[in-house]
This record gives structure tokens, sequence and C-alpha cells, in this order.
């Protein structure tokens, strides 16, 4: 089939809008016209590329096609950027988890925010590897070693994850150390629903499937805030929180537990400078970073 520009336009658009009618705004067409583009796409592909829900969605016929479009985007950002004074700097759609996002990730790119325009999605490392399958990012940070398709992968480093909480909230609840009945009882934190480091300590820990009482806290700095304030105790890498933790405001509660999240970097096998650069950023960040295998003689 010929590959119409429009059409792929409106796909992208649509996926990072939500919907046909943001998406009309965005290119600036009515959503008549947005219709029209996806279903002449539609149309040309044989399959249906779009579930128009709230928000729209790519289905799995449609990644390819959302993968092209990017691609050509970013070729297009890449040529124009050569001429500095005749475009917007080009755009890198990133995945990355929370905790990367919140401790070395930002200080890596932020020398480049003057010459790229970044769009990082926050994405649970087990499954940030799903948007570069489905063409939303071009780039991940994930424990995905199997390369997706069309991808090269790098492994990164290591982050260490130890069990911390306050010096109060340990008092409190393990007094007499880490028991399967006090991890049973005391309050834990979690990330989100698709977070499983707590309970991967629990299950190691225990040996058993524990149901402890549980916060949600949905952003990093504020997870870290909450295990301060002894609201729960949490999994806490090592990059976050040094300071308080010198000046022992965060303990661990179960000294040498901990659990070792290996991060690979994933990023298209076509080549451009922005993600060229974007990548070697995040190589040397994670390098001085991430906690690297030892090399034998």
């Amino acid at each position: 089939m010929q590959v119409d520009l429009p059409q792929l336009r409106a796909l992208v658009a649509a996926v990072d809008e939500g919907s046909f009618d943001a998406a009309a705004r965005a290119l600036h067409v009515t959503p008549s016209a947005v219709s029209q583009r996806i279903k002449a796409l539609e149309t040309a592909a044989g399959r249906v590329l779009l579930l128009r829900g709230k928000p729209v969605t790519v289905t799995d016929a449609g990644q390819a096609y959302l993968r092209l479009a990017r691609q050509i985007e970013a070729l297009t950002a890449d040529a124009v950027a050569a001429d500095r004074a005749a475009g917007e700097p080009p755009v890198v759609a990133l995945a990355v988890n929370g905790d990367s996002l919140g401790t070395w990730v930002l200080p890596a790119l932020a020398p480049l925010a003057d010459e790229i325009r970044f769009d990082l999605r926050r994405e649970d490392q087990d499954h940030s590897a799903a948007l570069l399958r489905q063409g939303v990012v071009m780039g991940a940070i994930t424990t995905a070693a199997q390369p997706v398709q069309g991808c090269t992968v790098t492994r990164l480093g290591t982050m260490r994850y130890r069990p911390m909480a306050s010096p109060a909230f340990v008092r409190r609840w393990f007094a007499d150390g880490a028991s399967v009945d006090a991890l049973a009882a005391a309050p834990v934190l979690t990330f989100d629903r698709r977070d499983d480091l707590q309970d991967a300590y629990l299950r190691r820990r225990t040996r058993r499937r524990l149901d402890p009482p549980r916060h949600y806290i949905p952003a990093t700095a504020d997870f870290g805030t909450a295990v301060l304030l002894g609201m729960g105790w949490g999994m806490l890498p090592d990059q976050q929180l040094r300071a308080e933790r010198r000046r022992g405001q965060l303990v661990e509660f179960d000294p040498g537990a901990h659990l070792d999240v290996v991060l690979n970097w994933q990023q298209w096998t076509l080549h451009t400078e922005a993600l060229d650069r974007t990548a070697a950023a995040i190589r040397t960040a994670a390098a001085d970073q991430l906690s690297q295998p030892r090399r034998t003689r």
C-alpha cells in the first residue's frame, strides 16, 4: 500500500491526544477530517487500527503503523534539525520507570534540553517494553532483556532496593525484628497496583503470601516522603534519599535484605542524531549511578 503522511499524522495525533477531537485541535483540522483520514488508512490496511474508546488506543494491527509514523516523524525532525534555523528541535519519546526518572535520568537528560524536546512516559520497568512494541516511544528503560522487534538492547546496570522505614516506625512495628507476624501487620507502601517490589521482598523473606495493610503512593518523591513520615515501610533504591539515610532519618529494618532490578536500554534500530545522543547520555549516567557487574580476569 502507498503511505499517506497526513493519514499517519492523524493516527499519531489520535493516540497521543486521546481523542479525535483533541487530535483535530493539535493538527488544526476538523474532527471529521481526522476521522476520514484514519478510516482511509484502515481501509487501505484492511484492519482496524484504533479502538474508539476514551482514550483512543491502538490495536495490535495498528502498532506497526504507529511505529512507522513515529519513525517518519523522527527522520523528518532529524533532517530539519540539521538546519537549526529552519525548524523546531526534534522530539524524543521515552518510557522510563518512576524510580529512575526520580533519581538519575533527569540529570542525564538536562544538558540536552536546549536541543532536544523530551516526551517522557512514566511506566513500570516491567511494562515499558510494551510502549516500544506499540510504537509509542523510541527508547525505553526496561527489565526486558529480549529486544523488541526492530530494537536493540543494552544492559545499563542494577538498581538495588532495600526495605526502609523511619526509626519511629521501626520501634513501633519491628521492635523484635522483621518477623513474619510483624511483616503481616505493619503497614506497607506500594507505588501502584502493578508494583510488585514490596510483595517480592515479603515472599522472599517469609516464603508466604502476606497481605499487610497498604497505602498506594503513585509518585517516586511522594513515596519516599511517605516512608520518611512513617506511613509505612517500602523498598527504596540506593539512589533515593541518600542524605536522609546518612542522617538516620531512614533505616534498614531488615539489614542485608535487598532486591536487585537489572535495567536495560532498548531503542529503535532506526538511528537519528537526537535518539543517539539521548542513548549516550542515558548509558553514561547509568554507568555512574547503577551497580555494574564485576569484571573477571
